[in-house]
């Protein structure tokens, strides 16, 4: 006689095996052969040697170096990237007077600085190079009449050498997109610097007060527009 209820599945478990922790019903196990993460990593490929062109000790080296961890600074916590906690530890130690601390610090800081200012006489003399050469080769070019040759970018009258300092900057594009970006620019500055002009000019003549205020406010928009133009020009060199 049935019941309407699903009869309970049948128990092909042998009589002595007990199921329970860590023994699981025996069609519910894996099957010989089978994975149980058939999507997984596949077998020993963690362990897998790099390859020629690969320096994977460096990247972990600069994964570590640069791995953010939180360090007390005072009465709170910063978080910083794990060399810099390295550097501040050692520096700290060193105002300590620990003697060891003191010469390791000396010597990283000399090290640095000696490389940094390496690279900014070699930046400086690759400016001075790169100005005379093209100084050289436009002239050569206006005295030979040629005209239909680009200029070159950037130009050698952007490179500005400041030989108190020692320091060589570039003032102004260095690339065609970047031609097309400040000319964006100057064209806003332009058309804002042409609406400021037509505003001014009809506060000379306009003498209802009403419209005057609203004059007045066009022309605070328009100056604090240029005022921002003007920022951008001048981080480039071209205010």
């Amino acid at each position: 006689m049935t019941t309407g209820k699903n009869p309970l599945p049948s128990n092909n478990h042998a009589s002595d095996y007990e199921v329970g922790y860590g023994k699981p019903p025996t069609d519910t196990r894996f099957k010989p052969g089978q994975s149980g993460n058939p999507k997984g990593r596949p077998r020993g490929s963690k362990n897998k040697q790099p390859k020629l062109n690969e320096e994977r000790l460096k990247g972990i080296i600069l994964d570590e170096a640069y791995r953010d961890i939180t360090v007390r600074d005072g009465d709170r916590n910063v978080t910083v990237p794990m060399a810099q906690a390295v550097m501040r530890a050692l520096a700290v130690n060193a105002v300590k007077g620990q003697h060891r601390s003191q010469r390791l610090f000396a010597e990283l800081l000399g090290s640095t600085e000696r490389e940094n200012k390496q690279m900014s006489d070699e930046w400086v003399q690759t400016a001075i190079a790169y100005k005379v050469e093209w100084n050289e080769e436009l002239q050569r070019r206006e005295a030979l009449g040629i005209t239909h040759l680009p200029a070159p970018l950037p130009h050698p009258d952007q490179v500005r050498i400041n030989f108190k300092t020692g320091e060589a900057r570039i003032q102004g594009p260095m690339m065609k997109e970047d031609v097309v970006e400040l000319e964006k620019w100057q064209d806003k500055r332009d058309m804002w610097a042409q609406e400021l002009v037509e505003i001014d000019n009809d506060l000379e003549t306009e003498e209802d007060e009403g419209i005057r205020k609203l004059l007045l406010d066009d022309k605070a928009h328009a100056q604090k527009i240029l005022g921002m133009i003007n920022q951008v020009l001048d981080a480039i060199g071209y205010a």
